[in-house]
């Protein structure tokens, strides 16, 4: 018993109620009817990463989970949502072969994934402490933001730019369907 006791920890309660919450949303995501809801749930499963993110000290990718992937790409889903027709229809539900397929797919996934951690296994905790007393805020920050040799100014760009181009697919797409239904 006292074993047990030795690994219930604050930090350990936390990170099982943010790895179900991973889960169940990410679930809630892919089984979902309505794309709405989906669209809800993937936002839940986006935000309880980066808590995960933030409880390995990782605060950087937490910011960028949030800001690009929480805050924009869900938000970019959303909108491109609203401007479809049929927003409260539920999806034509998949049957057979597909269900079979997919649950196929599934289990071959899991393997592959549970094979992949049983060869590599994990890192101790002191060696991950290490690494990130190495990098800091200010070198990846001028590692982004640098327009020298490995770094990375114009992917960044781009994927601004990739963000606009979606914005102005999404407003061409719905002037399409208003014109369609006049």
């Amino acid at each position: 018993m006292e074993n047990i006791m030795q690994y219930i920890t604050a930090g350990n309660i936390i990170f099982f109620i943010l790895a179900a919450a991973t889960l169940l949303f990410g679930i809630l995501t892919v089984t979902s009817t309505r794309i709405l809801r989906a669209a809800t749930y993937l936002f839940f499963t986006l935000f309880s990463i980066a808590g995960l993110y933030l409880q390995m000290s990782y605060d950087f990718l937490a910011a960028v989970q949030l800001s690009v992937y929480a805050g924009g790409v869900v938000i970019l889903i959303v909108f491109a949502i609203l401007l479809i027709k049929g927003l409260g229809e539920e999806k034509e539900i998949n049957k057979g072969d597909r269900k079979i397929m997919g649950i196929v797919a599934a289990i071959m996934g899991a393997l592959v994934c549970v094979s992949f951690i049983a060869k590599c296994g994990f890192t101790n905790s002191e060696l991950a402490e290490q690494i990130a007393e190495q990098v800091n805020m200010h070198m990846i920050g001028s590692t982004l933001m640098g327009t020298e040799k490995y770094q990375y100014l114009l992917p960044f760009e781009a994927s601004s730019i990739l963000l606009l181009a979606c914005i102005v697919g999404s407003i061409v797409i719905a002037q399409k369907n208003k014109e369609v239904k006049k």
